[in-house]
């Protein structure tokens, strides 16, 4: 299992993934999920991987090499060829179709899961980022502003905190933030999400150079952010008042109330 988080703002685009992999309780490894498909000087596109790995793998690698060409005479069709980035969702997403029909029948038909999705971020041309969610069979749905992130992998531990905190107009180092603070969530209750995080920031702003990084298990900022939220939370929930009915079993309140006395 994995996660992968996009965000999509007003200030640009966040992309990041982490790199636990595992085959079992007892075998976990570590693989970059996130892969830059383009980078040219017209063109920045990068992609999240979340599923079976020999399957992402093999979507990547054909997209590196070309699909097949319409015509035989014709030459590989590329990323670096679409005009925008809805013709590289499309693209993308016949890719997971094609390595579906060889790769993925063979994985189903010794009941191993070919599931695989993708988050697809970048800018093609003068348009501003843009991102997808490719889904197993193909398809996709692209990030709007009324739901201004997308998850792929385990999403449901680090999602309440985006639901909270996360809109249109939400700087980007907030949203970086709040996007740490969701994986150190998910990673707190699901031993297949861990660190390194590989992490992508395309500002809207062309003036601003393109963010990316790697943290590690012993980033200074990450374990220094997971802690002060860790007492943050502890302290915000002994602040919040015991329920009324509870009055006579004890707990933090009365015993301040006794203090206090």
């Amino acid at each position: 299992m994995t996660y992968c988080l996009g965000m999509l703002l007003d200030a640009g685009m966040v992309l990041i993934a982490d790199t636990r992999t595992n085959a079992g309780v007892d075998n976990f490894s570590c693989y970059k999920k996130l892969h830059c498909l383009a980078d040219s000087p017209d063109r920045q596109v990068f992609a999240a991987s979340s599923g079976s790995l020999s399957v992402s793998q093999s979507v990547i690698a054909l997209l590196e090499e070309g699909l097949p060409p319409e015509d035989k005479e014709d030459t590989p069709r590329s990323l670096y060829a679409v005009t925008s980035m809805f013709r590289a969702a499309q693209l993308v997403g016949e890719a997971v179709q094609i390595i579906n029909l060889k790769v993925g029948a063979a994985l189903e038909a010794i009941h191993i899961s070919s599931a695989v999705s993708l988050l697809l971020g970048g800018r093609i041309g003068e348009e501003p980022p843009r991102l997808f969610l490719i889904y197993a069979a193909g398809n996709f749905i692209e990030c709007q502003p009324d739901s201004p992130f997308l998850q792929i992998g385990e999403t449901k531990y680090g999602r309440p905190i985006l639901d909270r905190s996360i809109d249109m107009d939400t700087p980007l180092p907030d949203a970086v933030k709040v996007a740490f603070l969701s994986f150190d969530s998910a990673m707190r209750s699901n031993l297949g999400v861990a660190r390194p995080l590989d992490m992508v920031v395309m500002p809207r702003d062309r003036s601003l150079p393109l963010l990316t990084r790697r943290i590690e298990p012993d980033d200074e900022y990450f374990n220094e952010m997971s802690l002060s939220w860790a007492h943050m939370l502890h302290q915000a929930t002994r602040t919040i008042p015991d329920p009324p009915f509870m009055e006579g079993y004890g707990g933090d309140n009365e015993e301040r109330d006794r203090g206090a006395a």
